[in-house]
């Protein structure tokens, strides 16, 4: 899959289509892979993307998460990268398919195909540069008109360890996500601050609300998208009302 993320943006425009197909496949062959894997059990397979502005973090975070990793000097991501993370939730496997997505306005006509299938996302903007808060709006409206089903949508205000040069407070950051309806955290990829949380919460979130549809139907499987199928088996979880997560760095 890395060889065929590289070669997508770095090719010519002639050539994408092809090498979008060519994803595409390898993707449905690890998902069948992932499926294989788990027979005679449920599988959770959830597709999460992680959105925002050039440098706010969003590569880091994801390292950070998935393998406990911090680049100071990370380069810009071209295109799209992913990970895919497992966590266990009420004694089922459930697996995190996580999607970081470039930045820059230059990639977003490419970056946009990788809405399709999402569950989850998490916005994310630097407490340093107002700017990148400013921007949240936008990438909302991205989302809302790419993702093909609900989602479950986090804002994020990464870099809480730069508290002595914060451009965007506290409760601005909570005031935005109670108007959007958005979960919201304060996060530091440098020291790990509430990173893990982050995306448990989301994964957690997915879990519940497919889990309470699954409860009011007669089916045992949802499709979500030609691309992302969740595998259900009834169980008695209760149902519960999505409320805000707001947690934040200690200010130093």
């Amino acid at each position: 899959l890395a060889h065929l993320l590289a070669s997508l943006f770095l090719s010519p425009s002639k050539n994408q289509s092809h090498l979008f197909l060519s994803l595409s496949l390898e993707i449905r062959k690890e998902q069948k892979k992932m499926s294989s894997d788990d027979e005679g059990g449920e599988e959770y397979l959830f597709k999460i993307v992680i959105i925002g502005d050039s440098a706010v973090g969003k590569s880091n975070l994801l390292s950070r998460y998935a393998r406990n990793e911090f680049h100071a000097h990370s380069k810009a991501t071209i295109g799209v990268e992913f990970q895919t993370q497992s966590m266990e939730i009420e004694g089922k496997e459930v697996k995190a398919q996580i999607w970081d997505t470039a930045g820059q306005e230059r990639f977003r006509a490419v970056t946009s195909a990788y809405y399709r299938g999402a569950v989850g996302a998490l916005v994310v903007y630097d407490i340093s540069r107002r700017s990148t808060f400013e921007s949240v709006g936008r990438w909302l409206d991205e989302l809302k008109t790419h993702s093909d089903t609900t989602v479950v949508r986090m804002l994020v205000g990464n870099k809480c360890d730069l508290e002595s040069i914060r451009a965007v407070s506290v409760e601005e950051g909570k005031a935005l996500a109670e108007t959007e309806g958005l979960f919201f955290m304060e996060t530091s990829a440098l020291d790990s601050t509430n990173v893990k949380t982050a995306f448990e919460m989301v994964i957690r979130d997915i879990y519940t609300n497919v889990s309470r549809k699954q409860l009011n139907s007669d089916t045992y499987k949802t499709e979500l998208s030609a691309n992302n199928r969740v595998s259900l088996v009834k169980d008695d979880i209760k149902d519960s009302k999505q409320g805000f997560g707001f947690s934040c760095c200690s200010s130093s």
